[in-house]
């Protein structure tokens, strides 16, 4: 089961469920972010597994747990989210970890089979690449799981330690062109850091052009990864990356060493020039408060923004996110006055002068998610006390899907559920 994936066919689901049958399971899928809840499905199964990859899937997933009576595991970054209601966590190689549950035999191991994608709902239900004149079906895929860093501000070392596990490069193409075959035109690396490995990044986006020549791709790559790559993103544009995915956070330097980035507010820029100097799109993700933010760095970060001519490539939702502090974070120590876990909101909790403010933003965001780009950004604009910028809205390629994994989940998700 899955409560929320950012929009796209879960990987999660579909992995974990093409192993289990093919070691004989029968196995259903749910995915409760485009599809009713099931009740019948309670009393089919005898075991229930929901993937909890980030925060907002996690809280979800919460709310669902405790309608079954079989056992229940949740397994995904926030898994330990769900100590309380889920009777098996797994955090690390969910599809080992999964049979070795279901089977009850620790020395259980998986056997190689394509993701189940036929269980779930078409590629037509989920997030779409949204180009000039069309929207596009899109797979997503990961090169590898885990992440080759620390930010302190991260969940997936929390996890990973830092570790990474790389995919084969002969399984994504084969999940590529399995998603090409039920109708995708493009794809999303969703893993972390894209360029974790970069000679393996390589190898993956070859290998997918090689196989899949028509389709364009996306990926996630940090800001010191793009600037350290630079010599790499002219082959990049042949092959058909359209846009990188970076999480610039912020353009005051303190809060970004503070982070543990990697990078500074110039480093930012220079990554825009790069990236546009090959005619890919960059869209920054951003964390404007944090406990040590004030008033001018949120401004500053929509500054940024406008004067980079980044306001079409950003997503509204980023100028409200509020850092999450979830068990086991490397910031946990680091922040002045944080409070006992709070097991509802999956954090721990923290108080700035700019809370109210903050609240503010969400609720501009949330209820403009229809409206144009632009007209969002000058709302929040005039909120912080700036001046609106009246900026063109300028067509970036992008996914239709308007949220991000650090946001908290809408009040429109909660009443879904």
């Amino acid at each position: 089961m899955s409560t929320y994936e950012l929009g796209h066919q879960p990987l999660g689901v579909a992995g974990p469920a093409g192993m289990l049958q093919a070691r004989g399971h029968e196995v259903r899928c749910l995915d409760l972010s485009v599809e009713e809840w099931d009740g019948a499905l309670a009393n089919w199964a005898d075991r229930v597994a929901i993937s909890v990859p980030m925060h907002t899937a996690a809280r979800l997933a919460r709310s669902i747990a405790p309608k079954f009576e079989v056992p229940v595991a949740a397994y995904g970054l926030y898994a330990a989210m769900c100590a309380e209601v889920a009777t098996a966590l797994v955090d690390r190689d969910p599809e080992t970890a999964l049979l070795q549950w279901i089977e009850e035999d620790p020395l259980a191991e998986h056997v190689r089979a394509l993701p189940a994608r036929n269980l779930l709902p078409p590629l037509a239900s989920y997030a779409r690449l949204v180009l000039a004149d069309s929207e596009l079906p899109t797979a997503y895929v990961e090169a590898s799981t885990g992440c080759a860093h620390r930010c302190k501000h991260c969940p997936v070392p929390v996890v990973y330690d830092g570790r990474t596990r790389i995919v084969p490069v002969d399984a994504i193409v084969d999940d590529v062109v399995a998603q090409k075959n039920a109708g995708a035109r493009h794809v999303t690396f969703g893993d972390p850091d894209f360029f974790n490995g970069i000679h393996h990044a390589l190898r993956v986006a070859r290998a997918v052009h090689e196989a899949v020549p028509d389709l364009t791709f996306d990926c996630t790559v940090k800001v010191e990864h793009i600037l350290r790559h630079e010599e790499v993103w002219s082959e990049m544009a042949g092959l058909g990356c359209l846009f990188v995915v970076s999480a610039f956070e912020s353009v005051n330097d303190t809060i970004l060493a503070r982070l543990d980035k990697g990078h500074t507010a110039k480093d930012g820029q220079r990554a825009v020039a790069v990236l546009r100097g090959h005619g890919i799109a960059v869209r920054p993700t951003w964390l404007p408060f944090t406990p040590w933010s004030e008033l001018r760095d949120v401004q500053e970060i929509t500054n940024f923004v406008a004067g980079n001519d980044l306001v079409s490539n950003v997503d509204p939702v980023h100028y409200s996110i509020r850092l999450l502090v979830p068990q086991g974070s490397l910031l946990i120590g680091d922040i002045d006055g944080l409070m006992p876990f709070d097991p509802e909101r999956l954090s721990y909790p923290w108080e700035s002068p700019l809370d109210a403010l903050q609240a503010r933003v969400a609720t501009i965001v949330e209820k403009m998610t229809d409206n144009p780009v632009s007209e969002t950004f000058d709302a929040v604009r005039v909120e912080l006390g700036l001046e609106p910028v009246n900026a063109p809205d300028i067509s970036v390629p992008h996914l239709s899907e308007p949220w991000f994994c650090c946001a908290e989940p809408t009040e429109a998700q909660f009443t879904t559920f």
